[in-house]
């Protein structure tokens, strides 16, 4: 049945619905439609699109290089915007200027999300389809992702061999590094905690940022006051949350990742040089934020 149209029949329901030329005509008018775009700036020119749809250039000729292409393409794209997010959220946290902060990390948790089932597509690519690719990739990898590798030093993930793989690109080296060195979300959440008078050990609020994150048990003290009484910290309870969702959504990206590299490829090593799906399994065990999930036990 046609849902604008219960009684009608198949046939009736597609003409119904079908609008005629002069349909279109009297909404042109009615609705006073711009269709002539010569003299101002259209959907495409606002977007790019002739750059954007004109950048997809598969080497080999098999025919599902396309998806690969466009499926890494678009999650370097969200990946882009979680950096815009990312970055201006911890700039947020870092002015105690919260309630903005959580609408941003809100927004990184479910672009998190869409790349999840965006390797639901990349799965339907079956290991013979992508065996007929893979020579034409040489040694490019998603390891390689300077914006991924943003995205890890952000949340904490410090280590200084992932640098080198930018080396070859100076701008884009710069820009890693500044991540590197910069505080993460968490540092500066941690920092917040102290300045609103939460015992945080000062070798958690001033230290070298580019070194990796240890837990400590006077941190998950300060977490338990804070969920101990969420109404008298409520901000802060939220902030605990709001980095809950976002490794939980980090977890399940990750997990994903492995899990379609393992179905596509096996255990063969990636284009990259990395040992593929054993080096992505390792990464399932690195924790973020761990007196955040550590403190739950105790509560």
């Amino acid at each position: 049945m046609c849902p604008f149209h219960p009684t009608a029949s198949g046939t009736e329901a597609t003409a119904a619905a079908s609008p005629t030329p002069q349909d279109t005509a009297r909404i042109v008018v009615e609705e006073k439609a711009q269709l002539d775009f010569s003299q101002s700036m259209s959907y495409g020119d606002y977007l790019q699109l002739d750059q954007i749809l004109s950048a997809q250039h598969p080497r080999s000729p098999d025919h599902n290089e396309m998806l690969f292409i466009v499926q890494h393409q678009t999650s370097e794209l969200w990946m882009k915007l979680m950096l815009h997010e990312l970055g201006a959220a911890i700039e947020h946290v870092a002015l105690d200027q919260l309630p903005t902060a959580f609408k941003m990390l809100a927004r990184v948790s479910k672009i998190m999300e869409q790349l999840v089932h965006a390797w639901d597509v990349l799965a339907t690519m079956t290991p013979p389809e992508y065996s007929a690719i893979r020579p034409y990739l040489v040694s490019s990898s998603g390891f390689q992702s300077y914006q991924y590798r943003c995205i890890e030093f952000a949340l904490g993930n410090k280590n200084a061999a992932m640098l080198k793989p930018h080396a070859h690109r100076p701008d884009l080296l710069a820009q890693v590094q500044a991540r590197y060195q910069a505080p993460s979300l968490y540092d500066q959440s941690l920092r917040l905690l102290a300045r609103r008078g939460l015992v945080v050990p000062s070798s958690h609020t001033e230290r070298d940022w580019t070194q990796p994150y240890t837990a400590s048990a006077e941190v998950e003290q300060a977490w338990l006051q804070v969920y101990r009484d969420p109404q008298a910290h409520w901000d802060l309870y939220q902030l605990g949350e709001e980095l809950t969702d976002l490794e939980d959504a980090f977890r399940l990206w990750r997990f994903r990742h492995v899990t379609t590299v393992e179905r596509v490829i096996g255990f063969k090593r990636g284009t990259g040089g990395t040992g593929g799906v054993s080096y992505l399994r390792k990464m399932l065990d690195v924790v973020l934020f761990p007196e955040i999930w550590s403190l739950r036990t105790q509560l």
